[in-house]
């Protein structure tokens, strides 16, 4: 099975790259992996995407943008790439069915999976009082009581954004020190809005029919635990590039991050990188589009220089 162009994940990245690609006439095919329409599918409103004035649901917002691709000509494949060969051309990859498909041009758009904690009912919650992007799921705390957790400069950024507006931000980190920088860490110890908690971790998610109601605290020296009401609670742990399958041909940072240069390339020519996979910054669905759109573009110049 061989295409021109190839695109892994399908979150905006992914899809935007798609849509860009099928306008091109290139019929690029997408493998979807397992969860199709990539972290905004576990997210309940989205308001920040340009376009809606009201909002939209996550999931509605990825199955428009998938039904959007597939108009144009994308062919969606629900497999997941669990190999790949760019070392020749063509470039080559495999998935978990077995399945071998060979490409001219690869975007990779696979995203970062957010860290979390792993407890009990976290999965349920998600988006019901649990998030993990403060600039995302922030806004609908105005006034409200939150939890982040965390201790790296994320975690300081994510609580001195939420401060603002947030009625009381608790930050809980299970060590006594910090990984955040200094004057990060000392802004935030100013913020008469910001509480610590420390040295503790939250072992249970406390919830009713509404959602998220508290947790469950735990002291990491002496294990006595308590429990703090919140509306709302951030984890700010870090995200996990999902890049493994790609490290062997392609350049990672310390992170795992994929690296680009010239917005959206790779070190492998006709590979491209967009979104989550290779932005540890910014992180928003926005910007992952944008660079889905310039992954595609940077793809159609390459085929045509080769006359493909």
């Amino acid at each position: 099975m061989h295409h021109k162009v190839v695109i892994i994940g399908t979150g905006p990245a992914g899809l935007t790259a798609a849509i860009y690609g099928a306008r091109a006439a290139l019929n690029p095919l997408v493998l979807a992996g397992l969860q199709h329409g990539g972290q905004l599918t576990t997210t309940t409103e989205v308001e920040n995407f340009p376009g809606f004035r009201n909002g939209i649901m996550g999931p509605e917002l990825m199955t428009t943008m998938s039904e959007q691709a597939e108009r144009f000509g994308t062919k969606i494949l629900y497999e997941t790439v669990q190999k790949v060969d760019f070392s020749s051309r063509p470039l080559r990859l495999w998935t978990d069915n077995s399945t071998e498909i060979t490409a001219d041009s690869v975007i990779i758009a696979t995203g970062a999976t957010a860290k979390t904690l792993n407890l009990a009912k976290e999965k349920t919650l998600m988006g019901r009082g649990v998030s993990t992007c403060a600039t995302c799921d922030g806004f609908f705390y105005k006034d409200k009581k939150v939890i982040v957790v965390g201790g790296g400069d994320s975690a300081m950024e994510e609580a001195g954004y939420l401060a603002k507006l947030a009625s009381e931000v608790i930050l809980v980190h299970r060590r006594a020190e910090f990984k955040a920088s200094p004057i990060m860490l000392k802004r935030n110890q100013e913020n008469p809005k910001i509480k610590f908690m420390l040295p503790y971790t939250v072992s249970k998610l406390l919830e009713d029919s509404s959602g998220l109601i508290g947790a469950e605290l735990t002291n990491t020296e002496n294990n006595s635990s308590e429990n703090v009401s919140c509306d709302g609670l951030f984890y700010a742990i870090g995200h996990k590039p999902n890049s493994e399958v790609f490290s062997a041909f392609l350049d990672c940072d310390s992170h795992g991050y994929l690296k680009v240069h010239n917005f959206t390339e790779t070190k492998v020519p006709g590979v491209f990188a967009a979104g989550d996979i290779a932005d540890p910054h910014f992180r928003q669905a926005i910007t992952a589009a944008g660079m889905g759109c310039q992954a595609a573009l940077q793809a159609q110049r390459y085929l045509e220089e080769l006359g493909i």
